[in-house]
């Protein structure tokens, strides 16, 4: 890790637009003091490149508040825009239901398959499907219980017109191997522009299941790739290699809960760390992240992670990691009109700190981040983007809530 001066953080008004720093096409922000200013758990260890961690301090400059617009969740997990601006919300013990933007909340939706609600497990993300117009079709992820222990499955079905109910649900993925536990199932999900869905998948956290995040023949700690249908893509990287599940599309995960993927197709995801290294990967087509061979940061009970290797030959570097963590939900791409200038940011939950981290995306590289919604106190837990730009999270909490941050 360089080695960086506790200093108060300095926040640059050097922005290209009034809301703040500017997209992908626009000129960095000015070099300077980073945000983080906390020692780094994984002392003497050393980013591969400049501005790996401890991006530079950015600050929105219109005055934003937010507001609460519905309680009583029961550890929400994932959100998903219908078309009609109302919300999916699932709550990790197995309940769906649709919250409008005045917060009214529906009865929970029947038809969904039981979770095992243990731990990290339950119901986890959700998705509208890209043919929703004609089909009405949902995708959602959970912890599956299963004949000696539980995985991660994903499963879809048709909302019936008044959304009280999915018809026709079908169990589209499985992940294997079976294992009985209750951490690190993943799992956010996001449909790319060519319609095909991702799915990420933890390595289930004990370490005699770790070293599965490096073998093809399993499903834990990849990120995976099916059609809408579950089917494989013939064009997946590991389709025909004698060994390999055909639906990985990359491997070396740790725990992914945030997957956003932009318009031109790139696939971003955001991965819990151990102590000092949660990290934003740019999640290419059969490449290797790392985990458990090489990584950033130190174990949760003290002590290096593989003689505190974090880079090994053959895997990839973590366009950005935190140290310490901020404990990452889910993730989205800003694309909005009330946020002009931030087009093109990472928005990602953060649920040990408590807040949105905006981070300012230049040429795949970190260069800006601002934290938002520190006010609100809460393990926020997923985000998105309204209809109108505002930026919607919920909280991971036993009351939960939907809230929309927008400017005043």
């Amino acid at each position: 890790m360089r080695m960086i001066p506790l200093a108060t953080t300095v926040a640059f008004a050097a922005l290209a637009a009034a809301c703040g720093a500017s997209g992908q096409n626009a000129p960095a922000p000015q070099a300077g003091a980073p945000l983080e200013t906390r020692p780094a758990n994984g002392t003497g260890q050393t980013p591969a490149f400049p501005g790996q961690t401890r991006a530079p301090a950015v600050t929105t400059s219109v005055a934003m508040a937010h507001t609460v617009v519905a309680s009583g969740l029961d550890h929400p997990w994932g959100m998903a825009l219908l078309p009609d601006g109302r919300w999916l919300v699932t709550e990790r013990s197995g309940k769906l239901s649709i919250i409008g933007p005045d917060g009214t909340k529906s009865p929970a939706i029947a038809g969904l398959p039981a979770v095992d609600a243990r731990g990290q497990g339950g119901l986890l993300d959700v998705v509208v499907g890209p043919t929703f117009a004609s089909d009405r079709m949902i995708y959602w992820s959970y912890a599956e219980p299963r004949e000696g222990g539980n995985a991660t499955s994903v499963a879809r079905g048709a909302l019936s017109a008044d959304g009280s109910r999915v018809d026709n649900v079908q169990v589209i993925f499985r992940a294997l191997p079976i294992y009985d536990g209750d951490k690190h199932f993943g799992s956010s999900l996001a449909f790319a522009p060519d319609g095909k869905l991702f799915v990420t998948l933890g390595e289930r956290s004990d370490r005699p299941m770790r070293p599965q995040a490096q073998d093809l023949g399993s499903h834990m700690g990849k990120t995976i790739r099916i059609n809408a249908d579950g089917t494989v893509p013939s064009d997946n990287p590991f389709v025909g290699q004698a060994g390999a599940l055909p639906e990985i599309w990359s491997l070396g995960h740790r725990n992914v809960q945030g997957i956003a993927i932009g318009a031109d197709g790139k696939v971003w995801t955001v991965e819990h760390g151990t102590r000092g290294g949660d990290e934003v990967n740019l999640d290419q087509r059969g490449l290797n992240y790392g985990w458990p061979d090489a990584a950033y940061g130190v174990e949760y009970a003290g002590g290096a992670i593989n003689a505190g290797t974090t880079q090994k030959e053959g895997t990839e570097q973590p366009v950005y990691y935190w140290d310490p963590v901020i404990a990452p939900g889910g993730a989205t791409l800003y694309s909005g009109a009330m946020f002009p200038g931030w087009q093109g940011n990472l928005l990602i939950a953060g649920l040990k700190e408590k807040h949105i981290a905006r981070l300012v995306i230049q040429n795949d590289r970190v260069v800006g981040e601002e934290r938002l919604l520190t006010d609100l106190g809460e393990r926020i837990r997923d985000v998105a983007v309204g209809p109108d730009g505002a930026v919607w999270a919920i909280t991971d909490e036993a009351n939960g809530k939907l809230v929309r941050l927008a400017t005043r």
